[in-house]
């Protein structure tokens, strides 16, 4: 009888990457926020299209954030049993109808139904995602192939999102989300051909959602996935009022097209190092975070030191999500899949969070302000990352 659990370490350790397989999810990586963000460069057609105000069209994208949050623990919990490549191609398939309902949606409530089963597939596939690549390598390569897997997100921002608005703007918005359908069928015609198959979590290892959260480390890889996005957001989702509030010469879509080619340099950076450095690797991004922030304060009005900062910003939050999944796989072991689900949920939790308080911010004190909260909260992840030595960022891992 063959087994169906992975090779001894031993002897994986010879084998080469799965680069194919990694970049099969890497492409669905894409998809994923492709389809999150999408609708926030087609606001203005959504809005005409559909009839109703672009506010209306906004909820779009509240809509898929919502189903994430409100999926990604439950499908962990109900699926960690079942094999990885068919949840795969089931988390694929649900973007394919799900893209393709928006596509043909006839007004906004069925636009929201579709978008929000669209999040609900996004929490079970980040929820599954990163294991998943992780387990395919040997343990020693394992962060490295994390990180190829996650080379998908950086980019969608910095070429997909403008890319959907410029297909959206030539040949119409439902068109833009006909492609996504049809870039997601090809994607699981590849799943199938190159991925390999791993065995869910078995049952004599899977503990409750309470326990796992308790496991050392888990809750602090929690709360520096909180502070540290939340920093992230609350200067990347105003950056274009800050930007004009600053009197910078500068678009919005360049300025993110930066960023998101400086975030693909943080991830080769972070796959260099991520499998014998973590810990330090993490401390040095957070603070990036932090010389970035003072950069746009010291260096307002100045074209030249807003594009450093940026750049310093791209590269720290470039190799953020390989270095966080990578702890909270370590810290989790066989429960990593649940794990991943919280951290998703904390993540999304940190997109809406920044949001809701740049607005605030951005009413009261103006978006010049955005910079320096942006520094405080990374000195929050940093001393909680620093605090971690013991069990979320292991010193000497």
């Amino acid at each position: 009888m063959t087994s169906t659990f992975p090779a001894p370490a031993a002897t994986r350790a010879r084998e080469p990457l799965p680069v194919p397989a990694l970049v099969v999810m890497a492409c669905t990586g894409f998809i994923v926020i492709m389809t999150e963000t999408m609708p926030a460069g087609l606001l203005p057609r959504l809005a005409t299209g559909l009839g109703v105000s672009e506010g209306g069209a906004g909820q779009l994208v509240s809509a898929y954030a919502i189903g994430t949050v409100l999926a990604a623990i439950p499908a962990a919990m109900l699926t960690r049993g079942a094999r990885r490549k068919p949840l795969l191609l089931a988390g694929l398939l649900g973007f394919l109808v799900a893209n393709t309902v928006t596509t043909l949606a006839p007004s906004l409530p069925v636009a929201l139904g579709a978008r929000f089963v669209a999040g609900a597939f996004s929490g079970l596939l980040w929820g599954m995602l990163a294991g998943y690549a992780r387990r395919i390598a040997a343990p020693e390569q394992a962060g490295r192939a994390l990180a190829i897997a996650m080379t998908g997100t950086p980019v969608a921002l910095s070429a997909g999102t403008p890319l959907g608005a410029w297909l959206g703007s030539v040949a119409g918005w439902r068109w833009a989300f006909a492609a996504m359908s049809l870039l997601t069928a090809v994607v699981m015609v590849f799943a199938q051909l190159l991925v390999p198959d791993l065995p869910g979590q078995r049952a004599r290892t899977r503990v409750p959602l309470t326990r796992v959260l308790g496991i050392p480390g888990v809750a602090t890889i929690l709360v520096v996935v909180f502070v540290w996005m939340l920093a992230h957001n609350l200067l990347y989702t105003y950056i274009a009022p800050y930007l004009r509030q600053a009197h910078l010469a500068l678009r919005p879509d360049l300025a993110l097209v930066v960023f998101g080619v400086a975030a693909l340099g943080g991830i080769w950076i972070t796959g260099v190092f991520i499998d014998h450095a973590l810990r330090r690797l993490t401390l040095v991004s957070v603070s990036l975070f932090i010389v970035s922030g003072a950069t746009f304060v010291l260096g307002r009005q100045s074209m030249a030191l807003a594009l450093l900062a940026i750049v310093l910003w791209g590269i720290a939050f470039g190799g953020a999500a390989t270095h966080l999944q990578t702890a909270m796989g370590e810290a989790a072991g066989e429960n990593a899949d649940v794990a991943n689900a919280l951290l998703t949920t904390s993540f999304n939790l940190a997109i809406f969070a920044g949001g809701a308080l740049g607005a605030v911010v951005l009413d009261s004190a103006g978006a010049s302000v955005l910079p320096a909260g942006m520094i405080g909260l990374a000195l929050i992840a940093l001393v909680t990352v620093g605090c971690g030595r013991h069990a979320a960022f292991p010193a000497g891992r």
